[in-house]
Parts: structure tokens; sequence; C-alpha cells
């Protein structure tokens, strides 16, 4: 039953997310580059102020997948490095924590590069 409620949560608060975003789409003229970008930034805005953890726990996987999720990661990351390292925790922190989503998105993205062929639309 535990594990119904927390899918109901993820699903409810990662869905409210992609809500907000295709809004954004839908009825302004932000690019989805924008959008994205906004999602990242707020992610790290919300972290830096302490928003963003409550609704991390609360939704487990459902705060942390969406873009959001990522400026979480970064602002976290940031937060751990410069306990640990100092002021040069601001700029390995980040880089750091979020290693592994970006190694997996360059190696996915030239994988799928070698697999299809770009044209002209």
């Amino acid at each position: 039953m535990n594990l119904i409620v927390d899918c109901l949560k993820a699903f409810f608060v990662g869905g409210f997310i992609c809500m907000l975003g295709q809004i954004l789409i839908d009825y302004t003229k932000l690019t989805p580059a924008r959008i994205l970008v906004t999602y990242v930034v707020g992610g790290v805005l919300l972290t830096a102020i302490g928003i963003y953890e409550p609704i991390v726990k609360f939704a487990g996987s459902g705060a942390t997948v969406p873009l959001t999720g990522f400026g979480y990661s970064l602002g976290t990351g940031v937060v751990e490095a410069v306990d640990q390292y100092g002021f040069i925790g601001i700029f390995c922190g980040g880089l750091t924590a979020t290693a592994a989503g970006i190694t997996a998105a360059i190696f996915f993205g030239f994988i799928m590069s070698l697999i299809f062929r770009s044209g002209d639309k």
C-alpha cells in the first residue's frame, strides 16, 4: 500500500511540474529551450532558498526526474562541495553531482547521431 501512495505522490507532483511546462508552451511565446533553462534555474533557486528539499522528500522521483530535479542536483552538489572544499566547491560541486547525467546525455546523443541522420525539413 505504501508503494502505491509513493507512486501517486510522484505521479501528481511530476505531472504538475510537466503541466506547468505545457501551459508555458501553449500560452506564452517562450521557446522550449527557454522553458528548459527556466526549469533548471528554478530548481537551483528553489533549492537555494530551501523550498525544493521538502518537495523532493514528499514526492521522491516525481520531483527529481523533471528538469527542476537537475537544478536541484546542481544546487545540492554545490552546497556539499562548498562544505567539503570551501570556495572552490562553487566551481566543481555542480558538475561532480551531475556528472553521470551529463555523461549519459552525451553518450546516448552520440549513439543516436550514429543511428539516425539529420536532414532538412
